[in-house]
């Protein structure tokens, strides 16, 4: 019987840009927003549906004002929890990124798994901490330290790399050989520098790790920050690296996509990417050079 699995990404753009509002009324604006996308990806039998990145806030970053710290919360904690009761509800695994609290003054950018029933499976915590003009992120997130994990799902294992980890090829070679047959990357990211690399770099990583990828961007702006807008074009990428549903550049919207996982083995049988590998002669890779 065929491997078939059915993805939803969610894009949207932020519900209230009100500089007389708390973060807090800000963060439950974005909760309540999400909340009629989550429904009718149940109601489309979405299986595993991801969210956006810091889906519940804005995208903090441009300013360096500690007030957005308020938002942030223990992993798993009331915003797992509240979207734990949709995961069952709908027999729907779910990726849910979020802005993690540890302890006074330890944050992470993290995306926490629920199962479809509703049962939290672990997290991730992004590695890789961008520092530049409007991306200001190591003022609020320390770096993760919890690998490069992967979640056995009912429908599928699944890992996630989050935004700027898609930069960088070794974790997502990471998640592959972690047996990831789909790899979620929530992502805020907006026109300009980067932009031709959205649709080059998650597809290549699709192919030379035989896996699906399934990317997710807010649109829209968000002032007062205004670093630009924000692209959409949220999309499901098979091992092939072929598009399979793409999300428009300016609309709050679900984008779905079926993908069949047993179009991996076939693929990884033609392409003996991981058979062929030779870690041995890859030691630089874990050095401090140059």
């Amino acid at each position: 019987m065929a491997r078939k699995v059915i993805g939803g990404l969610i894009q949207c753009g932020n519900a209230l840009n009100d500089p007389g509002a708390s973060v807090l009324q800000i963060r439950d604006a974005m909760f309540e927003k999400h909340l009629p996308f989550i429904e009718e990806a149940g109601k489309k039998g979405v299986q595993i549906l991801c969210l956006q990145e810091v889906f519940n806030t804005p995208y903090f970053c441009p300013s360096q004002d500690a007030k957005w710290c308020d938002t942030a919360e223990e992993v798993p904690g009331p915003t797992v929890a509240r979207l734990s009761e949709y995961a069952k509800k709908y027999q729907m695994a779910m990726v849910i990124p979020v802005y993690e609290r540890v302890q006074a003054g330890v944050y992470y950018n993290t995306a926490a798994v629920v199962d479809a029933d509703g049962t939290y499976l672990g997290k991730y915590r992004k590695n890789h901490i961008p520092q530049t003009n409007g991306f200001w992120e190591k003022y609020f997130f320390k770096p993760g330290n919890l690998g490069y994990p992967t979640f056995q799902t009912r429908y599928a294992k699944i890992g996630v790399y989050i935004c700027y980890d898609r930069h960088f090829p070794e974790g997502a070679r990471l998640l592959g050989l972690n047996g990831a047959e789909i790899v979620f990357n929530p992502s805020a990211t907006v026109a300009g520098l980067s932009q031709y690399l959205w649709k080059l770099e998650q597809p290549a990583h699709a192919v030379a790790n035989g896996y699906y990828i399934a990317a997710s961007n807010r649109v829209g702006t968000e002032p007062p920050w205004n670093i630009g807008k924000f692209y959409g074009t949220s999309y499901f990428c098979d091992p092939r690296g072929n598009m399979l549903a793409v999300g428009s550049e300016d609309k709050d919207e679900l984008v779905v996509a079926e993908m069949d996982l047993d179009l991996i083995e076939e693929v990884r049988r033609t392409w003996q990417f991981y058979r062929d590998r030779r870690p041995e002669t890859y030691e630089d890779m874990v050095k401090l050079l140059p």
